[in-house]
């Protein structure tokens, strides 16, 4: 699947559209019909005055996709280098999008989409290919708050305790780790794509009660 962005720049003639990859994505693992909901997203960051966040959020039928992007202007800065380029590869910026409502008659999955590593620029436009972070269920109320899912590529870290917590790639915040809840599941989980599930364990892990529980990946 591939969304062509250059078309939105229409709206903002003297702006350019810079694309972006989303390295960590999180969100509530239930949510009413209708309802829209918040987002986590982790994004490369980019080298401008003043960059302007998009989100980029649809919905069909069968998926929620975000379609990340600044709206950069046409100034020419010093940190417009290859240095300054490889540096920015490596740093991530947390921010987030809003899903709109979806529709469910009866409780329903979607999926949750958004362009990863790979990318491709074709002739006057720049196309991200996307793909499945997870899903989403739709319930027509009632729906459980209690835990959010999430996926992306992770880093491991221990602390001086030996905990084991995993790191969104490029986010160096101080507190953007979460703990690992099985601290002996670590196998494969450097930069890596993994998946599960945020939520409040019933009996601390390092400390923490809210922690990662890892499903799938790495």
């Amino acid at each position: 699947m591939v969304f062509v962005l250059g078309l939105l720049a229409a709206c903002e003639p003297n702006a350019k559209i810079d694309p972006v990859t989303v390295q960590w994505m999180d969100w509530p693992a239930e949510v009413n019909a209708g309802q829209p909901f918040r987002t986590r997203l982790v994004v490369w960051g980019v080298c401008a005055i003043n960059p302007q966040f998009r989100a980029g959020a649809s919905a069909d039928q069968s998926a929620v996709t975000f379609a990340p992007y600044f709206l950069v202007g046409n100034d020419h800065i010093e940190c417009l280098t290859a240095r300054t380029r490889a540096l920015l590869a490596v740093i991530a910026i947390d921010t987030a999008g809003t899903a709109p409502g979806l529709a469910a008659l009866s409780a329903r999955s979607y999926e949750m989409r958004a362009p990863t590593l790979a990318f491709a620029l074709s002739a006057g436009a720049q196309n991200l290919a996307v793909s499945k972070f997870g899903e989403v269920v739709v319930r027509r109320s009632g729906a459980d708050a209690s835990r959010r899912n999430a996926a992306g590529y992770v880093n491991i870290e221990r602390d001086s305790l030996n905990c084991a917590r995993v790191r969104p790639m490029g986010l160096y915040t101080p507190n953007a780790a979460l703990v690992l809840e099985d601290q002996a599941d670590t196998a494969g989980l450097s930069a890596a794509f993994v998946s599960g599930y945020i939520h409040t364990a019933t009996a601390a892990v390092c400390g923490e009660t809210r922690v990662f529980r890892r499903v799938g990946g790495g």
